[in-house]
């Protein structure tokens, strides 16, 4: 999915403490804004680099860049502050979201109420960097690892898993990997809250982006505004639990693909879906077998899983299926991350540092029986073990536990057959967030919901409370609406 202003900090000269070790910058930081690089570059949308430390329980020591952006509104007069964002990951850049959300529907209304804000997270884009110095093949594996069909086929992954994560402890970055975490990234955000001059921050953050605003508003629950978080992880954020999770998040979504494509007899995948589920079981065992144009299993489950994200994807979908299961010229697909490397790696570095995985194989081979029973379609692949069961011992500081510690200001958006952040997830944090928070739920299939569907029950609200501050005051389910 351009110019130089100078911002004194109003909030910075008192001596307020983040959380135990860490306090407010004591001098003004300077935001030099000017034009952004060329391939993030969006009209008004303009750049600068933040320093901040890399520990920051550490303020004056080791610092790092934070890339950032900004959108800023051209109704000074209705402009309330800023309105940070994030497009999820972990391990994709946020500088490009500000335009994105302006094309891809935000209100008129917002762009007016606020200076639109993206960054690139610590360690991923044009912040300072880290790697794992993945290969070629290491990276053509992408997220996903192979379908486990026996505790063997565990046990042989994980010779796999335990190099990539001491690559990753031995990189030219390991300096950066035990500071690579979801609170430190929301450290950063405070950060860039206090250059901004603004005593508080709106968020608006999308999949992961839900988790990171999450712990933004534990830490610094009077800092933030107006706080809506789209397609929930839950509470844990993007632990072994949500790993898992995807296996039944995709067997709920996938009725809908099966229903668009047995409606369309012309991409020859069957005319019922009991037709076309069988063509996935069918395709994902003879692609393992023999991939057809480099296409293998792992591939196809990730392709299906991405796939099943937004409804206006489901055509290119089943055009992919109908081109392996023909063997014909594959359609051109999602354009990947411009550094896959980075994103892969910067994805390892949070999820394995915010919390503790399994660490035994055997831990994962229970997994795996269980999960391939429950949900065959892809139990074998989010259950299996990756890196993080072999990530270095060290942690910083312990998971940072959602509460319900704070102002109401938490507006959680989340449709209800998600495959990437199922309800489950959602419902868990909604639980953990208490009175903060109320939750509109949509009937509908979709990753993202804010502001790119047209789903008016669930956008209207989500815009009034951003621009006039007025939130649901109950839980809101919302149907399905014509043309969704």
């Amino acid at each position: 999915m351009n110019r130089t202003l100078s911002l004194a900090l109003s909030t910075t000269a008192m001596a307020a403490t983040l959380l135990p070790g860490v306090s407010v910058a004591a001098t003004p930081d300077i935001l030099d804004w000017g034009t952004c690089p060329e391939e993030i570059a969006a009209p008004r949308l303009e750049c600068a680099t933040l320093g901040v430390p890399l520990d920051h329980r550490d303020p004056d020591g080791r610092q790092i860049d934070i890339e950032i952006s900004r959108l800023a509104s051209e109704k000074p007069a209705q402009r309330r502050g800023v309105l940070l964002t994030n497009p999820g990951g972990p391990g994709i850049p946020g500088t490009a979201h500000p335009a994105d959300l302006a094309t891809g529907g935000l209100p008129q209304e917002v762009l007016d109420s606020y200076d639109v804000i993206g960054f690139d997270p610590r360690g991923v884009g044009r912040s300072t960097q880290v790697t794992c110095e993945l290969t070629a093949e290491q990276q053509d594996r992408d997220n996903f690892p192979p379908y486990a069909h026996t505790a063997v086929d565990v046990e042989r992954e994980a010779e796999y898993a335990r190099t990539v994560a001491e690559q990753c402890a031995a990189s030219p970055t390991a300096w950066m990997l035990p500071h690579t975490t979801t609170a430190n990234t929301a450290r950063d955000m405070d950060r860039i809250r206090a250059a901004l001059g603004e005593p508080k921050l709106s968020y608006l953050g999308h999949s992961y982006g839900t988790y990171l605003g999450a712990v933004y508003t534990t830490m610094f629950p009077q800092r933030g505004d107006r706080i809506v978080l789209d397609s929930n992880l839950g509470p844990g954020g993007y632990d072994v639990t949500a790993m898992r999770s995807f296996a039944p998040g995709l067997e709920k979504r996938f009725p809908d693909f099966a229903a668009f494509a047995a409606a369309r007899p012309e991409y020859g995948l069957g005319t019922t879906p009991e037709q076309v589920t069988a063509k996935y079981f069918e395709l994902a065992e003879r692609l393992e077998a023999e991939p057809v144009q480099g296409i293998d299993r792992t591939r196809f489950h990730g392709i299906t899983f991405s796939y099943l994200y937004a409804d206006v994807l489901l055509p290119l979908l089943a055009a992919t299926w109908q081109a392996l299961d023909t063997d014909q010229p594959l359609p051109a697909g999602l354009p990947g991350p411009a550094d896959l490397e980075n994103a892969l790696a910067g994805r390892l570095h949070v999820i394995c540092n915010d919390s503790r995985w399994p660490g035994t194989v055997e831990e994962y081979q229970e997994n795996v029986a269980a999960d391939r029973a429950a949900y065959p379609m892809l139990g074998g692949v989010s259950a299996n073990i990756g890196p993080c069961a072999f990530w270095p011992e060290e942690r910083m500081e312990p998971p940072v536990r959602i509460r319900d510690r704070g102002p109401s200001n938490v507006l959680m958006v989340q449709s209800e057959r998600d495959p990437g952040t199922p309800l489950a997830g959602a419902r868990e944090l909604r639980k953990a967030f208490g009175t903060r928070a109320t939750m509109i739920t949509v009937d509908g299939g979709e990753h993202g919901v804010y502001p790119f569907s047209r789903n008016t029950c669930a956008n209207d609200p989500v815009t009034a409370y951003l621009t006039t501050g007025e939130r649901p005051s109950q839980d809101l389910a919302c149907a399905a609406e014509p043309g969704e």
